[in-house]
């Protein structure tokens, strides 16, 4: 049984992972198009693009990672010397440099590919820790929790206090641009801090040695049946998220308004993507705290396929709120409940690499678990991306209008067309909807059930005490 700090320690690495992710996945695309000011295709094309070269990166890192030696492990070295890198990777990213059009797009194109390349140095060695910190299938759902756990946690702070900081920045008297670059300063150096808790409070116990050839573990790979259905399912997942979360600030921008508020009794807040996204992060931590449970009493794909067909029809529902007060509420509401059932779902997703990780080191008798867990970077960033550039690429064949800097300063509402309105509309509805159905689909081959895992796991327990890797 793991130590409770080593728990704590683990979480708080996707702490702060998750406290960038959101930004790139909720506010990205916002500030691509309204802040930095690209046109919505070239911000689509940036987005999707740079993902190709992350589907030669993240493989990379992981074949690396499996064959580091340190006197600290394989992966828990990178928290240590990659932390700084990242942070600063953050600011450039958020940075508006005052050039021409192409040159700006060009520095944009250079900080989100050197970002993403940081991000996957980084978080394909965390994920990884989780093959070898236990090699208790159960265990791992509950460190998987703890991650997931710190991850909304994280989210939470960073999507609550995002636009009072960058606005509280921007009264100060700071440009726009300058103000999301100063909030993005805060939040990395919060960031480094929390991947140094990490880096001290954790450890790795279980030994594995990767013994093949890089073309070998590349070849096992393409051959793991396993590892071909989660990958479909985890992709599905991230791109249910990262529609929602991507096209909030849109839709609040420009459905729900600025200044929106929230009234109960002779209280009354203002409603705004922020509050509805860090609210649903409150959410997903519970929602995350019922995994283990879930999980114990159904299996874990009987859960993940549970969990899906009612994100579909709570997704559907959304479209028919009435924009007002009241369907204020029961907007908070429905977010609250879709954010429970994801919440469900991080962990599970995680925990089931695991499980598809010691799946194939039993069967190719050589552990690749920084290879496999590279793959579910890389699934979580083709989910960003597809559907990153998806909100994009569908607001502008729509006809969406994206508004001029002082409009941005001034916060004002303009006139969208129908078609635009009834998109963003879309993608907070029917669009998730089919992409939870897809999941479903996915992992209904998926065949690592509880029963066979505890097969696996009890095999695995007596090679790796007679061979040495």
């Amino acid at each position: 049984m793991a130590r409770l700090t080593e728990r704590i320690g683990y979480g708080f690495g996707d702490m702060a992972s998750s406290m960038f992710w959101k930004m790139f996945s909720f506010y990205l695309p916002f500030f691509y198009s309204n802040v930095y000011k690209l046109e919505l295709t070239d911000a689509a094309m940036l987005v999707l693009i740079t993902r190709i070269w992350d589907a030669v990166s993240d493989p990379m890192m992981g074949i690396v990672a499996d064959r580091t030696r340190t006197r600290w492990g394989k992966y828990r070295p990178y928290l240590l010397f990659v932390a700084p890198v990242f942070s600063v990777c953050g600011i450039l990213l958020f940075t508006t440099p005052e050039w021409e059009y192409g040159a700006k797009l060009v520095w944009a194109y250079i900080t989100y590919i050197l970002m993403m390349t940081v991000y996957t140095a980084i978080n394909v060695p965390y994920g990884a820790m989780l093959g070898v910190m236990t090699d208790d299938s159960r265990e791992k759902t509950v460190f998987s929790s703890y991650r997931m756990f710190f991850a909304y946690g994280g989210s939470f702070i960073a999507l609550a206090v995002w636009e009072p900081m960058v606005n509280g920045f921007k009264d100060s008297g700071l440009q726009i641009t300058d103000a999301w670059q100063y909030g993005m300063a805060v939040m990395a150096a919060l960031c480094l801090g929390i991947f140094l808790l990490c880096f001290f409070m954790t450890k790795e116990h279980v030994r594995t040695v990767s013994n093949v050839s890089v073309a070998s573990d590349f070849k096992s790979l393409m051959r793991n049946k396993p590892w071909w259905i989660i990958i479909g399912a985890a992709l599905s997942f991230n791109l249910f998220s990262t529609i929602r979360g991507a096209t909030a600030a849109f839709y609040f921008a420009d459905i729900i308004g600025f200044n929106a508020m929230l009234s109960f009794g002779a209280f009354s807040v203002l409603f705004y993507a922020g509050l509805f996204l860090s609210v649903g992060e409150v959410a997903n931590m519970v929602g995350v705290a019922t995994t283990v449970w879930f999980t114990k009493a159904f299996g874990k794909k009987s859960t993940f396929i549970g969990v899906n067909a009612c994100l579909a029809v709570l997704s559907i529902l959304f479209f028919f709120i009435p924009v007002s007060p009241l369907g204020f509420w029961l907007m908070l509401v429905m977010q609250v409940f879709i954010s429970l059932l994801t919440g469900v779902m991080s962990p599970l997703v995680w925990s089931m690499y695991a499980d598809v990780s010691d799946y194939a080191e039993l069967k190719n008798r050589t552990a690749s678990t920084g290879l496999i867990f590279s793959s579910s970077s890389m699934a979580q960033k083709f989910g960003g991306a597809i559907g990153g550039a998806a909100v994009l690429w569908l607001l502008g064949a729509c006809g969406y209008i994206t508004r001029t800097g002082e409009q941005m300063e001034v916060q004002m509402q303009i006139a969208q067309p129908e078609s635009a309105l009834m998109c963003l509309q879309c993608l907070m509805s029917f669009i998730p909807a089919a992409v939870a159905v897809l999941a479903m689909a996915v992992c209904h081959f998926y065949p690592l059930t509880t029963e066979r895992m505890t097969s696996i796991n009890s095999e695995l327990k007596k090679i790796r005490s007679e061979i040495n890797y």
